[in-house]
């Protein structure tokens, strides 16, 4: 059985590396590049959940990490290095991790960082389509003319990257 079978979506094997101690990132990035996963994506420091201080800094110096979700209150600093190795920058639609994403966008688009709009799903009902997706990528500051490389080049920018298309 194919989830295609019942959803238009095309599963892509990935980790998120979630509430780890930051200076093991770069080791968990490498095992589950090692295991399978494509896309890696490290929790960022949200403001609503007690993350390691440093998380940020660790994920944007590791090769092994795609996409910084959640990041918070990022730093300029931060951002910057993110942009050189090439980590994508998340606008979250989760709830509560949505709450750093005006930050995120202000600091990615002063530096010139990738975003992408990233669900961070945990139900069904978590999903949302692009229209909503424009709203939130809007509503947390993101220029109506930038929408398309959000939600559309920088995303397919990491799967071919990657080998995925």
């Amino acid at each position: 059985m194919d989830i295609r079978d019942n959803w238009d979506i095309e599963i892509i094997p990935g980790a998120e590396i979630t509430h780890a101690p930051a200076e093991i990132i770069p080791k968990l990035a490498s095992m589950a590049r090692e295991k399978g996963a494509e896309i890696i994506v490290v929790h960022g420091e949200t403001l609503v959940e007690p993350v390691i201080e440093g998380t940020n800094w660790s994920a944007v110096n590791c090769p092994d990490v795609d996409v910084l979700a959640h990041p918070g209150l990022i730093t300029r600093e931060e951002a910057e290095i993110a942009r050189e190795n090439d980590i994508t920058l998340e606008i979250s639609a989760r709830r509560g991790h949505s709450l750093g994403n005006g930050h995120v966008v202000q600091t990615a688009l002063e530096i010139g960082a990738n975003l992408v709009v990233n669900t961070d799903t945990h139900a069904p009902g978590d999903l949302i389509d692009y229209e909503m997706a424009s709203k939130i990528a809007m509503g947390a500051g993101l220029p109506r003319k930038m929408l398309s490389n959000v939600l559309i080049d920088n995303p397919q920018r990491i799967l071919r990257n990657k080998g995925i298309i």
